[in-house]
């Protein structure tokens, strides 16, 4: 399958650099100089991933992402951004970014983390074995739809295979290293504040208490645990 990528950047020499790296790959890729000229063309067109620069010059990438994230939830979206302070980062994350990477970056490194989050879209088709279901929790992984006592909980492709995971190795412990590397894909430890900043995205979506969950337990110094008792 060839994605459609919406591709926001404002330095031009970038925006063309990333455009023909993603079409050397076989991505269909249509780029934007600002957010504004973005939203316009998805009022016409579709798209499966967004790569969004942070720093823009009117409505910065942030708030595009946002605006992204509540009208597309199940768009996968990675960051670009000249800053390496952790709360730009984590202030991503917690609008609903996938996965972000940090200027100057090599072309083969953003290849990767589009590779990685692709996956995360592919449908499984295997009829045989099409959902996975823990009491009022079922995953329906032919649509990569997730509900809570029959209801349909919007998550970000991320959040999905987060959740996937867990509750795949339900009240077992899970480090932070195996989620990086089962979900993102990547053997190398990324920050792990990202791990944990989905983890509470994901507490606020399905759990009772957030502030005291249920099933999305912190186990402080090793990972998380998804807990479930019949």
């Amino acid at each position: 399958m060839s994605y459609r990528v919406l591709l926001v950047e404002d330095e031009a020499a970038i925006r063309k650099f990333v455009k023909i790296n993603l079409e050397k790959e076989g991505y269909l890729v249509s780029d934007f100089p600002s957010a504004e000229a973005a939203l316009e063309a998805c009022k016409t067109q579709s798209f499966e991933i967004a790569v969004l620069d942070i720093m823009l010059e009117k409505m910065d990438g942030v708030t595009l992402l946002k605006i992204l994230r509540e009208v597309y939830p199940h768009m996968a979206i990675i960051m670009l951004t000249a800053k390496s302070e952790d709360i730009d980062k984590i202030n991503a994350f917690e609008s609903g970014a996938d996965d972000y990477l940090s200027k100057p970056f090599n072309p083969k490194e953003l290849i990767l983390r589009i590779k990685s989050i692709s996956r995360r879209l592919i449908t499984d088709n295997k009829r045989e074995e099409n959902e996975i279901v823990l009491g009022k929790f079922r995953i329906d992984l032919n649509l990569k739809d997730f509900y809570v006592d029959g209801n349909l909980i919007e998550l970000t492709p991320t959040e999905f295979g987060i959740i996937k995971y867990l509750i795949e190795n339900a009240n077992t412990l899970v480090k932070r290293k195996d989620i990086v590397k089962t979900v993102w894909g990547y053997d190398y430890l990324m920050d792990t504040k990202l791990v944990d900043v989905n983890i509470s995205r994901l507490r606020k979506k399905i759990e009772k208490d957030p502030s005291n969950p249920e099933h999305l337990k912190t186990i402080w110094g090793e990972g998380f645990t998804f807990e479930y008792k019949e």
